[in-house]
């Protein structure tokens, strides 16, 4: 069994208005004074990765976490269906990072993130790559339209009977994979809380299917979540996938090159049958300072190996200089 690191303690935390009525939640923990690192979580709508702690050597990381706009300990929170989320988009989470990386007095930092948050990571590191010093990414996404339509459509070769019971649940909206998305979303903030209630069951039900054939997995990793977080992770997601993340299709892949210089570790397991390696793959072959570790035994969640993968990577970039 993979040992981590004793989990940095907290020393700083608050709230940041980003604007349009929004303020994130932040916390540093570790070492004031050590490397900044910002573990980025996924989802979209988990909130922070605080169990992320454990891959950070306490005495070399400044470990940074936060709640992206609308979940975790952020406000306004997007459980609530008055929530607005027209401006919760890719794009201003990578303002949100910006203004949190200024707040901090982070000159570069070292981002580690997984599933959507290496599609996030991907995006604020091509837009900002002078204030990244390293890149480790696990279950590496992009968020192409084609990967959204395997994850909601095509795994279903594996679950017909569970994707036919999820596209149920968007009502009769047809079988584009997007506007089934979207029908979900427009659920999500149906002021019936029986409605949203049934909805949130129904997505995270598919989302549970689509990992439950992984060996070393977290079983009922999506609909094991305390309520409030259920419902915004859910909402969250229909918002974004339903809109492909406001991305333009293969923009991530096509402008890696952009990261040139910048280390990373690319973390992916085999198995990983809702986002399958081959994004990674694609990814390693445009960015040139990336390396490709392929995990054997996991899939998505992760397994051992894989967090025995992710500790080595942070412990060998904790070693290296930040230059500015």
């Amino acid at each position: 069994m993979t040992q981590l690191h004793p989990s940095a303690k907290p020393h700083a935390e608050g709230l940041l208005d980003v604007g349009d009525g929004n303020r994130i939640h932040w916390m540093t923990c570790g070492n004031p004074d050590g490397k900044p690192v910002a573990a980025v979580h996924g989802g979209p709508g988990q909130g922070a990765w605080t169990s992320s702690r454990g891959y950070f050597d306490p005495d070399q990381y400044r470990v940074i976490l936060f709640s992206q706009r609308n979940c975790g300990r952020s406000t306004p929170h997007a459980s609530d269906p008055a929530t607005d989320l027209t401006h919760n988009t890719t794009a201003h989470l990578i303002a949100d990072m910006e203004l949190l990386r200024e707040h901090l007095g982070v000159e570069k930092w070292m981002l580690f993130g997984g599933s959507w948050g290496s599609t996030l990571i991907l995006a604020y590191a091509e837009a900002h790559p002078e204030r990244v010093s390293e890149i480790v990414l696990c279950g590496v996404t992009s968020s192409r339209r084609r990967e959204l339509d395997w994850l909601y459509r095509g795994v279903g070769r594996f679950f017909p009977a569970e994707l036919e019971k999820f596209r149920a649940g968007a009502g009769d909206v047809g079988g584009d994979t997007f506007d089934v998305l979207a029908a979900y979303a427009r659920l999500m903030a149906d002021p019936d809380p029986a409605v949203r209630w049934k909805a949130a069951r129904d997505w995270s039900t598919w989302e549970d299917a689509a990992i439950s054939l992984e060996p070393n997995g977290v079983p009922n990793s999506f609909s094991d979540r305390p309520d409030d977080d259920l419902l915004a992770m859910t909402r969250i997601c229909a918002h974004y996938f339903s809109h492909a993340a406001w991305l333009e299709e293969g923009v991530l892949i096509r402008e890696a090159h952009r990261l040139a210089g910048i280390p990373g570790k690319l973390i992916h397991g085999r198995l990983d049958l809702s986002g399958p390696v081959e994004t990674a793959w694609e990814l390693a072959r445009v960015w040139p300072d990336a390396e490709l570790i392929v995990i054997d035994d996991s899939g998505h969640t992760g397994s051992d190996a894989m967090r025995a993968a992710m500790r080595r990577a942070a412990d060998e970039f904790a070693l290296r200089p930040v230059r500015g």
